[in-house]
């Protein structure tokens, strides 16, 4: 199995299941053009973003990490007329480059942009009593993915879904002597997962374009 391999399997799922969408192709085009880093969810991850939410008749959807706003669009098509979406980003150069993708989808009055650090803006969502959230999608740096996943919960509600991105790491969970913040940072998530008694959770590997990695799937069982 190589990463050739999975690519080619990638593009033919796309191409089966996932007919061109121009509106989607333009937001990566111009996040490329604006050299952000191509470091986005895959198409068919972004459309497992899209089938989750509509499956719970998400009304309310939480993305923590922007980007340029790819995911940011799968999921907020996903709502109903009346659904909210807010995203919150670390970078202004991000930021303005999704604003514009999302403008372009004909999105921008469903989706509130929040710029700033999300651990600066988390705690101000929980003080406006922004929740709670139908569904939660956590994709920013991993090393803070165990606070991110606490503020997660004090924003969810029984039912609520929470979705993990980018959890194995290429394997390097595994190594628990590992330097790297990032892996220590999900293995950190990981633990609080165990021990965190308000969620039926899993993890699932993925390899595709992206490489190999995987997500968890959190399903909140109780009131929070």
């Amino acid at each position: 199995m190589t990463q050739e391999l999975w690519t080619k399997v990638d593009d033919y799922i796309n191409e089966t299941l996932l007919p061109p969408d121009a509106t989607l192709e333009n937001a990566l085009r111009k996040s490329s053009q604006a050299d952000l880093p191509q470091i986005q969810v895959s198409p068919s991850q972004g459309k497992l973003l899209h089938v989750l939410a509509r499956s719970i008749g998400a009304r309310r959807i939480l993305e923590i990490g922007t980007l340029g706003g790819y995911s940011t669009i799968w999921l907020a098509r996903a709502l109903p007329a009346d659904g909210k979406l807010i995203t919150l980003e670390a970078s202004p150069k991000h930021a303005d480059v999704a604003r514009e993708n999302i403008a372009a989808a004909g999105l921008a009055g469903k989706v509130e942009l929040r710029l700033g650090a999300a651990l600066d803006t988390l705690p101000k969502l929980v003080a406006e009593k922004q929740g709670p959230f139908d569904f939660i999608f956590i994709d920013a740096d991993k090393k803070s993915m165990p606070e991110y996943f606490d503020w997660a919960l004090k924003l969810s509600r029984k039912g609520s879904l929470i979705f993990s991105d980018n959890v194995v790491r290429n394997g390097g969970i595994t190594d628990a002597t590992s330097g790297d913040p990032d892996i220590q940072g999900v293995r950190r998530f990981y633990e609080a997962l165990h021990s965190e008694p308000r969620v039926c959770v899993t993890a699932i590997q993925t390899v595709g374009s992206k490489g190999y990695d995987g997500y968890s799937l959190a399903l909140v069982t109780s009131e929070i």
